[in-house]
């Protein structure tokens, strides 16, 4: 089938770009014939039984889950080199691998449901709505960036498509995604808070607390512990008594799924949403797993060996996996699939040149958001002696 009778997303993954990139896409189909999956395991739940295994999907979402998981891996890819060559400082945790639960959550809901994560977050952003070129330029501290290039890589922020942000702190992220959950239900909303956390925050004890809180007033929050196995550089069996996470709720249901398969992300999340609004919070574990160390300071080989990693990519790979189902139902041949790798590289490529030429924030950025203006506050050395500024 040639690329034409395709069928995408229209994505605004690339918004500062996207009359560029459109000339250089083919044109697109609105194919969605209903096609029907398996999963590729099946779920295993906790208080609750699980969801039907077979996924309704079409080539139009099969196509967009392809392009856009392709998109955030050669953006991983290229961050690295960044940080590389030193043009991204500070700390910079990547997400290649785990692709599909970021792209599977989105198929499952909308942009008025919110999301809130750890500081594994530039796929989450993309996922969004974001733009390549915004993704950039805050992983170079640029003002065009998504948080005016002061938040970095840990603090991507997109308040309009309700993604409150990635946060340092390990399990932070939890108590405020429940608060978010306590907003839309006491707004009537009719909408739910999806919060993630590794599982190296999942003995966190805020994690519990909030949890009871969330479980009391049946919040409508799905909390999902994004499972790679290796919390920083310590192996689950080392750091948790029960690495069941999605029992670790007690009294709260949970489901356990195949995070390196977008549909059953998908179906996870769609069950998860349904039963939040009527019920409150449940767990889902996504058992996913993470290509590069930690973060850009951990080669991610001392604790696990390269022949695992690369086991894991032969046999579940999020994006071969929806690859294969791409030529098994004859929509799209590899050539044609291999042609749209290289239209993402070229966008990938494209939005870093852009990002480049960007400028930094003034130093008077520094200040703002942080005082309250009108108040004259002033700034001193570290002397206290010198005066540095005046704050308007």
């Amino acid at each position: 089938m040639a690329l034409s009778r395709l069928s995408s997303r229209s994505t605004t993954l690339l918004q500062p770009l996207a009359t560029t990139s459109l000339l250089r896409r083919r044109h697109i189909s609105t194919d969605t014939t209903p096609i029907t999956v398996e999963t590729s395991l099946p779920f295993t739940s906790h208080l609750i039984s699980p969801p039907s295994r077979a996924v309704e999907t079409s080539s139009q979402e099969l196509i967009s889950f392809f392009r856009d998981m392709a998109l955030m891996r050669r953006m991983e890819i290229a961050a690295d080199s960044l940080y590389k060559a030193k043009l991204i400082r500070g700390f910079c945790h990547l997400y290649d691998g785990q692709e599909a639960v970021a792209i599977g959550m989105e198929a499952a809901i909308t942009k008025r449901d919110a999301i809130i994560t750890s500081y594994r977050d530039h796929c989450t952003f993309l996922g969004r709505g974001g733009g390549l070129f915004e993704a950039f330029s805050e992983l170079m501290g640029r003002t065009t960036g998504c948080s005016k290039g002061k938040g970095g890589s840990m603090h991507f922020y997109k308040k309009d498509a309700s993604f409150y942000g990635g946060h340092g702190i390990v399990g932070a992220q939890a108590p405020l995604g429940c608060g978010l959950a306590f907003a839309q239900k006491y707004s009537k909303e009719e909408a739910v808070t999806f919060t993630l956390y590794g599982d190296g925050a999942a003995n966190q004890g805020q994690l519990f607390e909030a949890l009871n809180i969330a479980a009391l007033w049946d919040l409508p929050a799905v909390l999902v512990c994004e499972n790679n196995h290796y919390g920083m550089g310590t192996a689950e069996w080392r750091s948790a008594k029960s690495p069941a996470y999605f029992k670790r709720g007690d009294y709260v249901p949970g489901l356990k799924v195949d995070g390196m398969d977008a549909l059953a992300v998908k179906q996870a999340c769609k069950f998860a949403k349904e039963h939040a609004l009527k019920n409150g919070p449940i767990i889902l574990e996504m058992d996913t797993y993470r290509y590069h160390g930690h973060s850009m300071s951990d080669p991610g080989s001392t604790y696990r060996t390269r022949d695992e990693i690369s086991g894991v990519r032969q046999v579940r790979d999020p994006i071969d996996r929806v690859r294969k189902l791409i030529i098994a139902h004859d929509i799209a041949t590899e050539k044609e699939l291999k042609d749209m790798e290289k239209e993402v590289r070229k966008e990938v490529d494209a939005a870093v040149a852009q990002a480049k030429e960007s400028p930094i924030p003034e130093p008077s950025e520094l200040f703002s958001n942080i005082y309250v203006k009108g108040f004259g506050a002033e700034s001193f050395g570290a002397d206290r002696k010198e005066l540095r500024a005046t704050l308007p």
